[in-house]
């Protein structure tokens, strides 16, 4: 068990409006936002030696012993070609009833000054609803994409370090148990209008402007996300220096869920968030992360 410090959007810098850039909106390039964060001090459960007691159609989230044969992930492209074969035939061995999967989306995140993505210090969810059923019609052909939908279906990000235990700024979720439909709130992703007509933004992120920008011109909405407003009933666990032999599935979206109008007690969605662990050694190495973005559908 240790304490934390935990990022939640303050429910009174932000209006309840579905109409652009009123709605809250958040930057993906340089974190510039619409509305303020409102730290929460929390308790934090190590959840190794009881893995068991989690998974993702309960919890939301689950952690799987489960080596990779990639280990460095320098390379893009053998990332795309051999890493999202492993991260697939995971799902496959640990998830009953797949019939498709479709890999759309990952970001490396290294703690280090230069690196285009570190990790993030706000308790979120990456897809709402809607914004699932966008992915879906977005990387799925148009022939099979009804028909999918018509199904069950999830996002599941398969979160693994990289290099070393991830000591420093370690992952931390809330269990879905725990949280109430009230707790989550719509965000617009705003992204900067682009001049080519390349749609596949997988693995190119930039490095961040360097400072916040509140203005809007130039950016077009392009995704929708939940942030999370405070609540004392949430309860946070994490996998206390979790390894890269190691690999986190965080449940984003499911279409017979609970959250969505289906099964009673069936998780719809995991909130998440790096955050800093007081009792981790100062010279733990900076983290280092891979997270891969994958619509899951089944039989």
């Amino acid at each position: 068990m240790t304490t934390a410090s935990f990022k939640y959007m303050d429910p009174a810098s932000y209006v309840d409006s579905s109409e652009p850039f009123v709605k809250p909106w958040g930057k993906v390039d340089d974190g510039g936002r619409s509305f303020k964060y409102t730290d929460r001090t929390r308790p934090v459960e190590n959840i190794r030696g009881q893995e068991d007691k989690f998974g993702t159609d309960v919890s939301g989230f689950g952690v799987y012993h489960y080596p990779a044969e990639e280990k460095t992930f320098t390379d893009d492209q053998q990332v795309r070609t051999g890493y999202y074969k492993e991260v697939e035939q995971l799902l496959r061995d640990k998830l009953p009833g797949i019939k498709k999967v479709v890999i759309f989306d990952h970001t490396i995140r290294r703690n280090q000054k230069a690196s285009p993505r570190a990790p993030v210090q706000q308790v979120h969810v990456d897809q709402t609803p809607n914004a699932a059923e966008v992915r879906v019609r977005r990387h799925v052909p148009a022939n099979e994409a009804e028909t999918l939908l018509k199904g069950r279906y999830q996002i599941i990000n398969v979160w693994r370090p990289i290099g070393h235990p991830a000591s420093d700024f370690p992952l931390a979720v809330i269990d879905w148990r725990t949280t109430k439909p009230e707790d989550f709130v719509k965000v617009d992703l705003l992204y900067p209008k682009r001049q080519d007509q390349d749609d596949d933004d997988r693995g190119k992120e930039a490095a961040p402007k360097g400072q916040e920008d509140n203005s809007t011109d130039g950016y077009e909405v392009k995704g929708e996300t939940y942030g999370v407003a405070p609540s004392d009933g949430h309860k946070f666990y994490y996998m206390k220096d979790m390894t890269p032999e190691e690999a986190m599935f965080i449940k984003c979206f499911d279409s017979r869920s609970q959250s969505v109008g289906g099964k009673q007690g069936l998780a719809g969605m995991t909130p998440h968030t790096a955050f800093i662990d007081p009792a981790t050694p100062a010279n733990a190495p900076g983290r280092q992360s891979i997270e891969v973005r994958c619509l899951v559908f089944y039989e």
